[in-house]
């Protein structure tokens, strides 16, 4: 076994990594870029060495082959994204002498990519989803073959994964749009901006089979994960066993999958994705070769909970050379378990990222509770940064049927608890009480084709949440009544009086920064209602309550609001004023595209910009036909939430 690891990643996979290296006897060595000093997995390795200036360092493969050599690194192990599907730089880490946990360079090549894994598995008998998986790509030449295939189809990052690189096209004239959108985003994603054309599977099931090979030429499957409730081709959920799938599907994809692998001189761990025609039901002839990755998969966890083993470790040892630790006939699944992938994103905002500082933090219980595990890489006191995946942290169930399994999952959803930045909490608690869900009437566009219904629109705040926060700024203030009365202290007024008994005034807060009036009955207690509406929320519970210097943030239901007071004599600085024509950032990001200059004149909806953020692309339009002025912002510079980009000044009537 290996004397140390160099992990070249972040995040809950680089904690991940440090827990089974260590347990293993594995000196852990991080690497981190300065967005990441002090993050979590800095703080649990042995070691931590910072590289590159900005927050690109993950992708520098020279620079962390280098910090390699340096710090005597035997293996490197390269978790998920970044560079773990780089073939070339796994062969610059075996030339540098350090062995590279993951496949050998040719079988990275012959399935790391989509078009040549595709045409392997033509070879091999297994059916592909008819499409363009060529060299040619020019948009021309991509435009007739999508034509020639038939609208809907989708385009495909050659390289990479995760639904970045991806977009679906219905219509013929939106093909070029869609097709720079998705190379532009491969590019920036994977250093790739090729792409495949395919046919849009109108019922599909996101069905895939994890498998292990090692050097002997042994190759095993560990079962199934069903990862077929996605958003915008991004996992949501997964889950093993994959509901409603015969027994004689499973053994037919088992043994494809395990045939690609040793077909493809295959070792380590490895993922076959397979999509199956839910509207031709589930047979052992109704699915189609999707992809290979080769590396591990965020989701993992779920085939550890059901098979008991540890995919890191296998991991480890197939690298050491050593065989499979267990043969097929040995490793059994046992029970079900589901994953659910929690983010610093805002359903209600088209899912906007949400980066910032996490206050309070309580996912899985204290002490986790049995069956349920958390795969995280921050807690209370560290930050979402804006430069990289959201993702807070992985809940994993386990338990010994699907149906307790997601009891399970909705308990610990309910009881989950993240203060800072926005969460899809709630979104996720709504979409597993979904009737579908439990009786796996589902497939890929399930989520969205019913955003708003999960809760993906704007809500109001929770009232119940709100009078709780203001009932402890207005204790606060009580206890500060020997000072002088505050002008804005309703209470504090001692020249008033109702001959009807309780004294009903105005309080003003800020919720979420937009102001709001509740009614305060001076009674004994202070009671709180809103204005003009009586009563709160039907919800029982008692909010999660943090105080602030300035304010109260109140959590309940899996979302939160913050409160504050407002001082009437103070004039609020207030927020751009709707119409104003100005373009903004919606989110801390990079500016990846702009499509205008200043004094163009632009029509209403007319794409003027394309802002980029945890490698997520986000359109900015004309909010109406005029001209451009006040272009302050060039391709690449880093924009914060708010900011103005430029201004569309209406014409002169």
């Amino acid at each position: 076994m290996f004397a140390n690891v160099l992990i070249a990643n972040r995040g809950e996979i680089a904690c991940r990594i440090i827990h089974t290296a260590r347990r293993l006897g594995i000196k852990p060595v991080a690497l981190h870029t300065p967005a990441d000093r002090g993050a979590m997995f800095t703080r649990l390795a042995d070691e931590a060495h910072e590289i590159g200036e900005g927050a690109s360092g993950y992708l520098d493969g020279a620079a962390i082959v280098d910090l390699a050599r340096r710090v005597g690194a035997e293996c490197l192990h390269p978790g998920y994204g970044f560079l773990s599907e780089n073939a070339e730089f796994a062969e610059s880490c075996g030339l540098a002498g350090v062995v590279f946990v993951g496949p050998p360079p040719a079988a990275m090549r012959a399935m790391g990519l989509k078009n040549s894994a595709k045409a392997l598995m033509q070879k091999a008998g297994v059916p592909v989803v008819p499409g363009y998986h060529g060299d040619n790509q020019t948009p021309k030449f991509l435009r007739e073959k999508a034509y020639e295939i038939g609208y809907p189809v989708l385009i495909k990052a050659i390289a990479g994964g995760g639904g970045r690189g991806m977009r679906r096209v219905d219509a013929h004239v939106d093909f070029e749009a869609a097709l720079e959108s998705a190379s532009r985003e491969a590019q920036s994603a994977f250093g790739d901006g090729r792409v495949l054309i395919e046919k849009y599977v109108a019922s599909p099931r996101h069905i895939e089979m994890q498998v292990f090979a090692d050097r002997h030429g042994d190759c095993v499957h560990l079962f199934e994960r069903d990862c077929s409730l996605q958003r915008r081709h991004q996992k949501v959920i997964e889950e093993c066993p994959s509901p409603g799938l015969p027994e004689e599907t499973r053994a037919a994809m088992a043994k494809a999958a395990t045939g690609a692998a040793l077909a493809a001189g295959y070792e380590g761990a490895g993922t076959v994705e397979f999509i199956a025609d839910a509207s031709r039901g589930l047979g052992p002839n109704d699915f189609f070769f999707l992809e290979m990755n080769t590396r591990l998969q965020v989701e993992h966890p779920v085939t550890e909970a059901v098979t008991g083993l540890d995919l890191v470790e296998w991991q480890f040892r197939v690298a050491a050379g050593e065989p499979l630790p267990l043969r097929q006939e040995a490793i059994a699944c046992r029970g079900a378990a589901i994953e659910a992938r929690i983010y610093a994103e805002d359903p209600e905002h088209n899912f906007l990222p949400s980066p910032g500082r996490i206050l309070a933090m309580s996912l899985g219980g204290e002490p986790e509770r049995a069956g349920v595990r958390v795969d995280t890489g921050v807690a209370a006191g560290d930050s979402v940064t804006p430069y990289y995946d959201p993702m807070i942290a992985k809940l994993i169930v386990h338990a010994p049927s699907r149906d307790e399994a997601l009891a399970a999952l909705s308990r610990e959803l309910d009881r989950a608890i993240v203060i800072g930045p926005k969460t899809n909490l709630r979104f996720l608690r709504v979409l597993m009480q979904s009737p579908e869900i439990a009786a796996g009437a589902f497939d890929t566009g399930f989520i969205d084709a019913r955003l708003v219904a999960l809760g993906a629109a704007p809500l109001p705040p929770s009232p119940r949440a709100v009078l709780a926060a203001a009932r402890v700024l207005m204790d606060r203030r009580d206890a500060a009544r020997r000072l002088p009365a505050s002008p804005y202290d309703p209470w504090g007024i001692a020249d008033a009086f109702e001959l009807t008994g309780a004294r009903r005034v105005g309080l003003d807060v800020l919720v979420d920064g937009k102001p709001e009036r509740l009614h305060v009955m001076e009674e004994g207690d202070h009671a709180l209602e809103p204005a003009g509406r009586r009563g709160s929320a039907p919800d029982d519970r008692a909010p999660t309550l943090l105080e602030t210097p300035d304010g109260v943030f109140a959590f309940l239901g899996g979302r939160q609001a913050y409160v504050a007071l407002i001082d009437p004599l103070e004039r609020s600085a207030g927020g751009p004023e709707e119409g104003d024509g100005g373009v903004r950032a919606p989110m801390n990001g990079r500016v990846a595209a702009l499509f205008v200059e200043e004094g163009d004149t632009v029509e209403a909806g007319q794409r003027l910009a394309v802002v980029e953020a945890m490698k997520m692309e986000h359109a900015l339009n004309a909010p109406f036909a005029g001209v451009i002025r006040d272009l302050v912002s060039n391709v690449g510079d880093q924009v914060e939430m708010g900011e103005r980009i430029m201004k569309v000044e209406a014409p002169a009537e």
